[in-house]
């Protein structure tokens, strides 16, 4: 039984896979969550000194039953160097064999290899839109699956759903050498960060951006320019990064979304996101820039 390998000496060709009978022979990478917690292998850091982190991976095998695990249902996900690579959903009442535990995805970020990560984020996702789409939303027949892409359809009426992508856009403005930092209630405890919101039914991602900009803080941007876009698997977010420049208006917080904001100078930053997010990234540009 190999329950993992080394979690960063991993190749980076993944391919995108739908039907299970296309998937290779033999053993498979699992990404197994039991509600926003995945499946991981650990064991102790090869220098063995206390207190060093434990080397974490994804289980690798033929299946989950090696170790004990009976899956609830599994979605084939592709290969990650002609390994097939599966996301599964596990029984609420998990009991773990040893050399196993559940870890929120999240925190996952740095301690297994950035193609895990991604894959990871992509397959909580899918497992989560399984397991919300077994039954019709229209006549609650239960769904067909697909196999020539990722839809599940309803064999009565026709509906057709697929995987669930709710778009947010994520902006940074700045104002000469200032850039523009708030924070949430649900912020930890002193840290600011760019601004935010989803996209309502109808509106540009430019007008998005306007608009959260506006009912937050409000003021009032221009020059609005794409900067980048990033999976946000919590729960089933595309960020859609932005920069713009301020244009005028005094800060007027919305007192139910923002707690704080203000402008600040890339010397006086107060604490920011990690660098798993854009907004991290939106950040450490506009330091670079000034």
């Amino acid at each position: 039984m190999k329950p993992s390998i080394n979690p960063f000496a991993v190749p980076q060709e993944f391919i995108v896979g739908v039907d299970p009978a296309t998937a290779p022979e033999g053993e498979g990478w699992w990404f197994g969550f039991c509600g926003s917690r995945m499946l991981v292998t650990v064991k102790e850091n090869e220098n063995g000194r206390p207190g060093e982190p434990k080397e974490v991976g994804i289980p690798r095998g033929t299946s989950l039953e090696q170790w004990g695990i009976k899956v609830i249902r599994s979605q084939y996900l592709g290969t990650l160097s002609n390994i097939p690579c599966y996301g599964v959903e596990l029984p609420a009442d998990l009991d773990l064999a040893p050399g196993l535990e559940l870890h929120p995805l999240r925190g996952l970020y740095g301690q297994i290899h950035d193609t895990f990560f991604a894959i990871a984020g992509r397959a909580t996702q899918l497992v989560e839109w399984d397991r919300t789409h077994q039954y019709c939303g229209c006549c609650a027949t239960p769904m067909a699956q697909s196999l020539k892409e990722r839809v599940k359809h309803c064999p009565q009426c026709g509906l057709r759903q697929y995987p669930r992508l709710s778009p947010a856009v994520i902006m940074l403005v700045s104002r000469g050498s200032e850039v523009l930092l708030a924070r949430a209630p649900r912020f930890r405890a002193g840290m600011y960060s760019v601004l935010a919101g989803f996209v309502e039914p109808g509106e540009s991602l430019e007008e998005t951006v306007a608009r959260e900009v506006r009912e937050e803080v409000g003021v009032e941007i221009k020059d609005i320019r794409y900067f980048g876009s990033q999976p946000w698997p919590f729960p089933n977010s595309l960020m859609i990064g932005f920069t713009a420049r301020y244009a005028s208006g005094d800060i007027v917080m919305d007192p139910v979304e923002i707690e704080a904001a203000d402008w600040f100078t890339k010397e006086s930053l107060p604490p920011v996101p990690g660098k798993l997010s854009i907004a991290r990234k939106l950040i450490d540009w506009f330091v670079e820039s000034n």
